[in-house]
């Protein structure tokens, strides 16, 4: 009954939630008790009463055009493309020549391994388990990550890899498939099968950057109406996968099918609009996508891991035929994941055309490497009838590669993903880098010192008794005592002058990133200088966090955003207009830069007397900031003092035309916020809004 798909379906949202919470008092994986959960729901769907249970099913189109986009779309938004780019090398090689590495050792190794045992399956099945079992799953393994502390640049390295592989292991297994289903033709086959791969490989990003960029104008169109830019990101997700799926089943050009990887392409897209489209959102709605496609991602994933304990138990291999496959299975794959890692990056940190990956990084991405919804949506796809000439077995491929592809599944989350954090901890990973040494003790002292300065004010409002004031400050003294004692004893061979000056600046940093952000949502700057701003800035904190030379001008040479790099690459290829700021967005670009670097000064001007100087206490640290952002601000005065001279006339009007445009902006916010607090009926709010917006376009 329909009805009992529905009940199905709202009690096992209700079990992830609860298993949600269970994960997080137990500080256990959420996958992992998700999966345990499902596994346990097999026997209470045996109750006649609880059968309704099971009748919610993962279909194969259920999985591969609804929950898939949700999947790959949530992954890549919050990438940020300027920081793969920087990793990519090292990601390309591990997404694709690691992948490849992996799927044939799989494939070759068990061919000859289940022969061994007496247990003959052909070289295209254990082919097709490779290609499924190799993609490694981000959504577990980063939710670990950030809970036990990996460093910044492995955690995008993994998400990178686990991203760009999700792709090419779908397209290795659309090969294979293609050959079980419809036969091997000797070295045409293989010749197709690799023409098809790098096929639907380049095809899948040149066509999600088409997608990207139309949906990111349409944003942009539409901007203002909060409902229809959140549609359009939920559209470019399952759009670009269909006409994806559309334009590999439809086109056909010189008798070649024209495939291109829905996966590749849907996520290009997504990076597109979480890079280059979320500037050109509504503020409120910026802010909210995340949210948004972070509580999607929850929902699918949720229902995709607990159904995983189902679908095992399901199978009509049995068990005792199934466990010793299984268990070399697994084996096989921990050996190729192995070979997918050191071989490949020790060769890449011998070339030193990247920052080198150090061993104890290697050792994690080897271990780390869970598997997830991915394989399940592959294992899905193979159809039930789906068989070789010498398939000699009871059960069908389909239920054989099922088995095997769960049961390394089980593996990963309940083995792997639990001791992820021991192994962490075992390679020091997750030990405190020099500069997250001093970070810790001087935000700690903070806290604690405004925890008696918040003491006193409420002993001073007779809030609290003398005996209750008493026995707090000698707690928070002790404790803040305490912190001062362990700084002494645990930096004292460190270079704490560069390090807290180090810190200052990725403090004025934020300062500088926070106002800006405001600048931008006021509409005093447009979005090409916002992103110039912010990507200067992004460079200037990264430089910091790594202890590396900052900026003497703001007008240094920057590598511009890979989007931004793209577009201006266009329009100097088809004569556009010039990429370059005009006068009148230079003026703008400087205008900004001098009202941020003041801020600076200004801040830095009063850190002595806040109860900031318990982090940022180093006088001479302060002191060097300041002349260093002093110095930015003589000559960004010089360069502004310069281009008002040479264009005058036209930025005199200018100026006379942004004060229009703001004050017009302020009157609509003023608006807001009388009918925010109920001061004008609705009525009222309409009726001025619309009178004030035909003022503005009728000045």
């Amino acid at each position: 009954m329909n009805l009992d798909i529905f009940l199905s379906l709202f009690f096992l949202m209700m079990i992830s939630l609860v298993v949600f919470m269970l994960a997080k008092k137990l500080r256990l994986p959420y996958t992992v008790l998700l999966v345990i959960a499902g596994s346990l729901l097999v026997p209470l769907t045996e109750v006649p009463f609880f059968s309704f249970i099971s009748s919610f099913k993962l279909t194969p189109e259920l999985l591969f055009f609804v929950f898939l986009p949700i999947l790959i779309f949530e992954s890549a938004y919050n990438i940020k493309i300027n920081e793969m780019i920087s990793n990519y090398r090292t990601i390309s090689l591990m997404a694709i020549f690691g992948l490849l590495i992996s799927t044939v050792f799989i494939g070759m190794c068990l061919h000859y391994v289940f022969a061994w045992i007496n247990f003959p399956v052909p070289i295209p099945v254990t082919l097709l388990f490779g290609a499924i079992i190799s993609a490694t799953d981000p959504v577990a393994v980063l939710a670990l990550f950030k809970d036990y502390g990996a460093p910044k640049r492995l955690t995008l390295i993994f998400e990178g890899e686990s991203l760009l592989n999700d792709g090419t292991a779908f397209a290795l297994f659309l090969v294979f498939l293609e050959i079980i289903t419809h036969g091997y033709a000797g070295t045409s086959s293989i010749g197709l099968g690799v023409l098809n791969f790098f096929m639907m490989l380049f095809g899948g990003i040149l066509f999600g950057l088409l997608m990207g960029f139309l949906f990111a104008k349409l944003i942009e169109w539409v901007r203002g109406y909060e409902h229809l830019e959140i549609t359009l990101t939920l559209l470019v997700a399952h759009l670009t996968f269909i006409l994806t799926e559309v334009i590999s089943e439809h086109i056909i050009i010189g008798g070649i099918h024209l495939r291109f990887s829905s996966i590749i392409a849907t996520m290009v897209a997504a990076i597109v609009i979480g890079n280059f489209g979320r500037y050109k959102m509504s503020h409120d709605v910026e802010d909210y996508m995340e949210r948004f496609w972070g509580y999607f991602g929850f929902v699918t994933n949720s229902l995709v891991f607990i159904l995983m304990g189902l679908l095992f138990v399901e199978q009509s291999i049995d068990v005792h035929v199934a466990i010793l496959p299984i268990v070399l299975a697994i084996i096989t794959v921990v050996i190729a994941r192995a070979l997918s890692i050191y071989p490949i990056l020790g060769l890449f940190n011998w070339t030193r055309i990247e920052e080198p990956i150090p061993a104890s990084w290697m050792h994690l991405l080897s271990w780390g490497s869970l598997r997830g919804s991915l394989a399940v949506i592959m294992v899905l796809l193979i159809p039930d009838d789906a068989t070789l000439p010498n398939w000699s077995h009871d059960f069908s491929v389909k239920d054989f590669v099922t088995a095997i592809t769960i049961g390394c599944i089980y593996f990963t989350l309940l083995v792997k993903a639990t001791t992820i954090g021991k192994v962490m901890n075992r390679l020091k990973i997750d030990a405190l880098t020099d500069y997250e040494q001093i970070g810790y003790y001087r935000s700690k002292g903070l806290i604690y010192d405004q925890l008696l300065e918040t003491l006193e004010k409420l002993n001073s409002a007779d809030k609290i008794s003398t005996e209750q004031y008493q026995t707090l400050k000698a707690t928070y003294t002790n404790l803040y005592q305490a912190i001062s004692k362990d700084f002494k004893k645990h930096v004292g061979d460190l270079d704490v002058a560069h390090l807290m000056k180090n810190l200052l600046v990725v403090y004025v940093l934020g300062l500088e990133r926070a106002e800006l952000k405001e600048i931008y949502q006021r509409g005093e700057i447009n979005e090409k200088i916002y992103k110039k701003i912010l990507n200067l800035l992004d460079i200037q904190i990264e430089r910091a966090e790594r202890g590396h030379q900052q900026v003497n001008a703001i007008d240094e040479k920057f590598p511009l955003d890979v989007f931004e790099s793209l577009i201006n690459r266009l329009k100097q290829i088809f004569l556009w207009r010039s990429p370059a700021l005009d006068p009148q967005d230079l003026y703008i670009y400087y205008r900004t830069e001098l009202k941020l670097l003041e801020l600076v000064i200004e801040r830095l001007d009063t850190l002595p007397d806040s109860s900031l100087i318990e982090i940022f206490n180093d006088h001479q640290a302060i002191a060097e900031t300041r002349n260093l952002y002093q110095r930015l601000i003589d000559k960004t005065r010089l360069n502004l003092d310069q281009l008002v001279e040479d264009n005058y006339a036209l930025l005199d009007r200018f100026n006379v035309l942004s004060a229009q445009n703001l004050m017009q902006v302020q009157q609509l916010e003023i608006l807001d916020r009388l009918h925010k607090s109920e001061i004008i009926t609705q009525k009222l709010y309409i009726m001025l809004r619309n009178e004030l917006s035909q003022e503005t376009r009728n000045p």
